[in-house]
Formats: structure tokens, C-alpha cells, sequence
């Protein structure tokens, strides 16, 4: 049995550095290696490190990390889109800051595809609490809701929306609202079961024609 020790390996013989991989460890080993994008003797630039005790820095691991998307302002339209989320996100949150609506209507999250967005098969359920001792229930089916307490009601919302399995997706929502007479709080929860891998989330009022007028809108999704 033959035996190869090296204290550097590139992979790839590509005459464009950044199309090989070195792996490598330090020149007074310490128990760490890395793994670098170029040629040996000159990367370009660090992929991950692992260390000693099997601690893992700088990898973005098939998605891994969380990826904060760009908020958008919601003061105007009936609906907040975020596209291009990627088919390995496995948790995508839905966050409402300072958010009102032009009428009564309440908000929904809506799911969608290549194909488009899904506007129906939602099992939603939500429950407000508010006033003294006041409490409601209301059920949508074309979306994920968020409860509208008002016309004048701001709220700050989070909604988390979890792959169960397949093309099938769990959502929970915790929210806060108020109008400066009343206030209160909204929970609640649903799933639908897509027909192929989501891609899309759709904020918007359920009857279609309030818009927003106030606020802004974000996601973030991890794998």
C-alpha cells in the first residue's frame, strides 16, 4: 500500500484558476483544513474552514445560511411579491412592519410556482384577541391570514412557513396590531399542498381591491 502526504492538493487542471479547488492545511499543522476555490499556492478565494474540533466557518452549505431579502415599501398596490426563492429553502419567513391596508380586508400570504400563484386550497385558521376580554376566530382559503383588526390597525407580523414534506407546507403566524384605541394580537396556522416546488410568496389583501398604505414587507429563507 502506498502512502501520499501533502500539505496541499489541487483538484482541477483548468487554465482559469477560479475553475479549480485547493484543499489544503497550514504549514504548522493545527488540525485544521481548508478547502479554497484557484490553484495551489494561489487561491483566490476561501470556501469553508474546518477546525480542530470539527467547527465549520465561512460555508454557505446548500443554503444553509439565512438569506434576508430586500424589503419592499407597502404604501401602495394590492399586492407585495417575492420571487426566486430557491428550491432547497425548507423555512421561509413573512415579516409586516408597521403595515395597514386602505379598508377592512384582512392580509393573506399566498404560495405559488413556476406556474404561477396558488389562490386556493389553504386551510387557514387564525384567532384575535383584543379590547377587554375580546376574542375572535375566522378561517380563509385563499391564502395564509393575518387578521385585520381595523381600517386604521398597524400591525407587526411574522409569519413562519415550514416544508413538511414533498410540495406540502405548514404555516404559523404571530402578529400584534393597533389603531391607537385598540389593540390586540393575532395567532394562527394552516398548509396547502402545492402542486410542484414553490418558488414565489405573494403578500396581499384577501378581497383583492384594498391596498396597502403604510409600512414595509420583507421574507428571509434558510435551508
Amino acid at each position: 500500500m502506498s502512502l501520499l502526504k501533502a500539505n496541499s492538493v489541487q483538484i482541477g487542471q483548468s487554465a482559469t484558476a477560479t475553475q479549480n479547488f485547493t484543499l489544503s492545511v497550514p504549514s504548522s499543522p493545527d488540525g485544521t483544513i481548508k478547502l479554497a476555490r484557484g490553484n495551489s499556492g494561489a487561491t483566490t478565494a476561501d470556501i469553508f474552514s474546518v477546525n480542530s474540533t470539527g467547527a465549520i466557518t465561512g460555508a454557505i452549505i446548500n443554503g444553509g445560511a439565512i438569506t434576508l431579502g430586500t424589503a419592499q415599501n407597502s404604501t401602495s398596490g394590492t399586492a407585495i411579491d417575492f420571487t426566486g426563492i430557491p428550491s432547497w429553502a425548507k423555512r421561509i419567513t413573512a415579516m409586516l412592519y408597521n403595515v395597514s391596508v386602505s379598508g377592512s380586508s384582512q392580509i393573506q400570504v399566498q404560495l405559488g410556482t413556476s406556474s404561477g400563484f396558488n389562490t386556493s386550497g389553504y386551510d387557514s385558521y387564525m384567532a384575535l384577541a383584543y379590547g377587554t376580554n375580546q376574542v375572535a376566530t375566522a378561517s380563509i382559503a385563499t391564502g395564509f391570514g393575518i387578521w385585520n383588526g381595523a381600517t386604521t390597525s398597524l400591525r407587526f407580523a411574522s409569519m413562519i412557513i415550514t416544508k413538511f414534506t414533498g410540495d406540502a407546507w405548514l404555516a404559523t403566524v404571530t402578529a400584534g396590531f393597533g389603531d391607537g384605541a385598540t389593540s390586540g394580537s393575532i395567532t394562527g396556522g394552516g398548509g396547502i399542498s402545492l402542486a410542484s416546488p414553490l418558488d414565489r410568496v405573494r403578500i396581499t389583501t384577501v378581497n383583492g381591491t384594498d391596498t396597502f398604505d403604510l409600512g414595509s414587507i420583507n421574507i428571509m429563507y434558510e435551508g
